[in-house]
């Protein structure tokens, strides 16, 4: 069994451009991360988007921490109640899209309800708060339901690129926190060098 700790991203809605900090960290270390790639990134269907993330967990070999965003997320919550593997070792839930309150998302109408149940494996959701897609009450209650630790982040948008982030270096902290969490340390170091 391969023992080295991998990424699979999951982004959201109309995917993660070159600026957005899923992006960068495919980038800077293509030999860790992975992103599943959905036909359809501007019309989401719940069964489509949770049916692919399903194909590229099942062809996991080794200990894998989730990385989603926004409507990534709820699709990591959807597919969690459907499915599960011992390879997922932890998730990173940043700005999870609030598809069932948010006016912008009115046409995302099968990702409802959000999923309440608690997730089987570590994971943290962050959150700002002055995200236009969820507000910060509504992020927190998430955390609760799916058993998350919960990190806001304060005033920084939707956590995208718009945000200016960068290589989002806070982020790179929660991720080797959530893979120390499971006892697995990063091969290669300079993905969490500042």
């Amino acid at each position: 069994m391969n023992s080295r700790t991998h990424f699979l991203t999951h982004p959201g809605l109309a995917s993660s451009g070159p600026q957005h900090w899923q992006t960068i960290w495919e980038d800077q270390s293509p030999e860790l991360f992975k992103r599943v790639e959905q036909d359809n990134w501007d019309w989401p269907e719940r069964k489509v988007w949770v049916e692919r993330l399903q194909e590229y967990v099942a062809a996991l070999t080794g200990p894998t921490v989730l990385v989603a965003h926004s409507m990534g997320c709820i699709t990591v919550a959807y597919w969690a109640r459907k499915y599960s593997s011992p390879y997922i070792t932890g998730a990173l839930l940043v700005a999870p899209a609030d598809v069932e309150r948010s006016k912008r998302l009115n046409f995302v109408v099968d990702f409802c309800p959000i999923p309440e149940e608690k997730l089987p494996f570590e994971s943290i959701v962050v959150a700002s708060s002055n995200d236009p897609f969820a507000d910060i009450d509504r992020s927190r209650k998430f955390a609760m339901d799916w058993g998350s630790n919960f990190v806001n982040l304060g005033e920084k948008g939707h956590i995208n690129a718009i945000s200016k982030l960068g290589d989002w270096k806070e982020g790179k902290q929660l991720l080797k926190k959530l893979s120390a969490k499971n006892g697995i340390l990063f091969e290669n170091e300079s993905l969490i060098n500042y």
